[in-house]
């Protein structure tokens, strides 16, 4: 009997079924069974038992592939209380199998196979079980802390301060929280003394908005309309930092805005570039191969003064930017040149990498930038116009067709009031590469002191406005725009830019609700004023009036 058994143990088909049998080691439940939260005697499955907060337990089904002597003798160890919670926790499984119908059911026990697993797989759930709040407010941005609200409601708020009403949801998301209520004193010194009681409170850890309140039908008794306080967390509400593909994405941007300049340099030639040239790129109708474009390249060293003319006045722009940033202690993005064979450029996007502290910042920033750049434009373009009065002072006059000058009712009526009738009243007009930069820079820069979205002109009109004023002068500016009123035919691909790039307005300030000042909003009026006078063309009647232009040309 020895030698049999001995015989039979060293068979490979008991090695193989011993194979089969074998399974993963159980974890021992302790009495409280603190680390898995079930009851004694249970134990872990790849299937769900129960939703723990955000996560699901699971736990090994001991029935299939175990053998009926270890279950039997496993069920002669248990005492009876784990036996009754083991049932209790299957009662809880099938339950919520029932509620959720994610998971598919397994087989009951008297259809496993023994040796064989029925357990389904990991993945095997339904897309309909999951929780699409959860999962949004998991991806999304972090939200303030309930126990921190409680705090700042007991212990800033109150009859001397601001009377708390009811609260709102408060950022883009939702993330923050709005407290509406009644104010009780003055705007500024009352958000300054929640601003350092917050600090105190809670460090650096929230930014406070004092914000307009939203559908307010009436302005506060004190003057103003009435405001709001909102709460996000800092790393919710600040700008990011500029990253290494910012980086490379703005000096790509930057060599294709220098080759468009050239271009438009080399565009200022067409009175003697080769005639095969010409034709193609302005006649529509015209056939055959492409030209040779090597013939060009005679003609970039005469195309760079007005090249280095349209580069200087968009690099002075964004040093108004930076310089009044600077002063307010406000950080900038570095800026992302948009490249356009018109105008050389238009322009460029720079974002803010800090908060604002108020719109009196927002204001004298954005403006900074047009006043730059405007004043060198101006100083180009009227310096170009006298040169070009007194032929004999200079060379390198360039020729170039006179129906150019009706794209600018302001524009044209300097360039015929300093060069005269007879003049602008030929063919073609010969003018100093001067002219061309600076009515290409104050072009550009009236198209960013449009108030609409995120432009200069938008920022500003939202600093001294607010940002409801803005809704209604970005409507009436798209509209003029659509109907090609404003730019002529630059109307169309602006409108598209400020679509796809410009559309979204700047967001809040930190106190945004204070006035700017008479003289603040007067300037805005003006220049606004002036940009429509630059951007409006000159249609064919009032410029054979005015003597703009050679009508009987086209």
């Amino acid at each position: 009997m020895a030698a049999a058994a001995a015989a039979l143990a060293s068979s490979p088909l008991v090695h193989l079924t011993a194979a089969a049998r074998v399974r993963l080691p159980k974890p021992r439940a302790s009495p409280s069974c603190s680390r898995w939260g079930c009851p004694r005697g249970a134990y872990l499955d790849w299937r769900p038992l129960r939703r723990c907060d955000r996560m699901r337990r699971f736990s090994v089904d001991e029935g299939g592939g175990g053998g009926e002597a270890d279950g039997e003798k496993r069920s002669e160890e248990e005492p009876a209380a784990a036996v009754e919670a083991k049932a209790g926790a299957a009662e809880e499984v099938a339950s919520e199998r029932s509620r959720s119908g994610s998971f598919s059911s397994s087989s009951s026990p008297s259809s496993v196979t023994p040796g064989v697993s029925s357990e389904p797989s990991l993945l095997s759930f339904s897309v309909d079980s999951i929780d699409t709040v959860k999962l949004l407010e998991l991806l999304g941005p972090e939200k303030v802390d309930p126990d921190d609200v409680k705090a700042i409601k007991e212990k800033f708020f109150g009859y001397t301060t601001f009377w708390l009403t009811r609260e709102e949801p408060f950022g883009d998301l939702g993330e923050g929280v709005l407290f509406v209520g009644n104010l009780r004193g003055n705007k500024e010194e009352i958000f300054g003394k929640l601003q350092r009681q917050l600090h105190e409170l809670t460090g650096d850890k929230y930014n406070l908005f004092m914000v307009e309140e939203p559908n307010s039908e009436e302005d506060d008794p004190r003057g103003g309309p009435r405001v709001s306080f909102g709460l996000l967390r800092r790393e919710v509400s600040e700008p990011g930092p500029t990253t290494l593909w910012q980086y490379v994405i703005s000096m790509l941007l930057f060599l294709l805005t220098v080759f468009s300049c050239i271009e438009l340099g080399i565009a200022s030639k067409i009175s003697s570039l080769p005639p095969d040239i010409v034709s193609y790129f302005t006649d529509p109708n015209a056939t055959g191969p492409p030209p040779d474009m090597q013939l060009l390249l005679p003609f970039v060293e005469s195309a760079l003064p007005v090249a280095y003319g349209v580069l200087a006045i968009q690099l002075f722009h964004e040093v108004g930017h930076f310089l009044a940033a600077y002063a307010k202690n406000v950080k900038l993005s570095i800026p992302f040149f948009i490249p356009n064979f018109t105008l050389g450029t238009f322009g460029s996007i720079t974002q803010f990498k800090s908060i604002l502290p108020d719109r009196k910042t927002m204001f004298d920033i954005s403006m900074a930038g047009p006043l730059a750049g405007a004043a060198l434009s101006f100083s180009m373009f009227s310096v170009g116009l006298w040169l070009s009065s007194n032929p004999a002072a200079t060379s390198d006059l360039v020729q170039v067709p006179s129906n150019l000058f009706q794209g600018s009712l302001l524009l044209g009526l300097l360039s015929r009031a300093i060069l005269g009738y007879s003049a602008l009243h030929a063919a073609t007009v010969l003018i100093h590469p001067l002219v061309i930069a600076g009515w290409c820079g104050l072009t550009t820069t009236a198209f960013n002191m449009l108030p609409v979205g995120c432009l200069d002109g938008g920022r500003a009109l939202q600093g001294a406005f607010g940002k409801s004023a803005l809704f209604g002068f970005g409507l009436t500016t798209y509209s003029l725009l659509g109907l090609g009123v404003l730019g002529g035919p630059l109307s169309l691909p602006w409108g598209l830019y400020v679509l796809l790039c410009q559309r979204t307005p700047e967001k809040p300030c930190l106190d945004d609700v204070s006035d700017v000042g008479t003289w603040r909003r007067s300037a805005l009026i003006v220049s606004v004023f002036l940009v429509v006078l630059i951007l409006i063309p000159v249609w064919d009647e009032l410029a054979e009036d005015l003597g703009v232009g050679l009508v009987s040309t086209f």
